[in-house]
């Protein structure tokens, strides 16, 4: 059965976006035409605003979740932090937010996420849940500094059923302050995955919230991809407000950190190099927040797991 979706998250998304282009300048942005569809960089001078990353993110989770940059707690890496709170979590980040779609059109290839998903399909966890819907727009998210082809534009638009002309593609490389931002506001997304792999119910999660330390600014992408994973695997801190049976979250709350994985403890660059550069050789249960946080609405009760591992994030950002 198709899980309840608000109507045209798509479009809505769409229309936010272009609200903003008017003040692209200020927040980093560059728009190009392909082929009838609008390409928006967010880091063409390969840098960006951290306005435009938190529009970014909110682009990647719908629109309706809440995104900010603050200053850190006590407790907390010296960092500014990436916070991010949802009321639909489901939606906004298995079904918008997750990169999914490895997407793949000759020599181009990205990452894709954004609402653009729940169009496509052709995911196994969204039709676990049934996450999908039509539009007359698309809005997508592309990790990557390169502008796509006449041809990608076609296929993504031949992939969901919409003309180019409504086809929304937003790009930002990971080493720029907007790629690395949407990353690092993957908290939630990262335990919400975590906690899908792992057999938990995901309807029964009721609202989220998470936040995870922002890594120092680099032009390497390959660094950026480390210091944004070890940003989730030892800094991130979620919260999930569930409605379920205290029994099923006590089942399972310990192999939701990062730590139950037995990949961690290294910076993410050390275990990548150890996988030889193949994520697939990489333990998709390492991919988790630090630490957990599961309060049942139906009982008041508490269930928590994990720490954060500022050492190692130490090691990793060299501060």
């Amino acid at each position: 059965m198709p899980y309840p979706l608000r109507p045209n998250i798509n479009s809505l998304t769409a229309a936010k976006l272009q609200a903003k282009l008017a003040d692209g300048a200020g927040l980093g942005l560059s728009l190009v035409q392909i082929n009838a569809a609008n390409v928006v960089q967010f880091a063409a001078d390969k840098v960006g605003t951290k306005q435009g990353g938190v529009l970014l993110a909110k682009i990647c989770l719908g629109s309706e979740a809440d995104v900010s940059i603050v200053d850190p707690r006590p407790v907390q890496i010296s960092r500014p932090h990436v916070n991010v709170s949802t009321s639909n979590p489901l939606v906004d980040c298995i079904g918008c937010q997750y990169a999914g779609w490895s997407l793949a059109v000759g020599e181009y290839s990205a990452m894709a996420s954004g609402p653009i998903r729940l169009l496509r399909g052709c995911e196994s966890i969204l039709e676990s849940y049934g996450l999908s819907q039509t539009d007359q727009q698309a809005v997508i998210v592309l990790e990557t500094d390169k502008l796509p082809t006449e041809s990608v534009v076609d296929y993504i638009a031949q992939q969901v059923g919409v003309a180019a002309a409504d086809l929304l593609i937003c790009i930002a490389n990971t080493s720029s302050l907007p790629g690395s931002i949407q990353v690092v506001a993957r908290s939630v997304e990262t335990a919400m995955h975590k906690l899908y792999e792992i057999g938990f119910d995901l309807t029964t999660v009721r609202s989220a919230q998470g936040t995870a330390p922002l890594p120092p600014s680099t032009d390497s992408d390959l660094v950026a991809m480390g210091w944004t994973n070890d940003a989730m695997l030892y800094g991130a801190s979620v919260e999930l407000t569930v409605d379920a049976n205290d029994a099923d979250i006590a089942a399972i709350i310990d192999q939701v950190p990062s730590s139950s994985c037995g990949q961690f403890g290294k910076p993410f660059l050390t275990v990548f190099e150890e996988a030889g550069r193949d994520f697939y050789q990489i333990d998709p249960l390492l991919f988790a927040p630090a630490e957990i946080l599961i309060v049942n609405q139906r009982t008041g009760n508490r269930f928590s797991a994990g720490k954060l591992h500022l050492d190692v994030l130490k090691t990793s950002f060299g501060v």
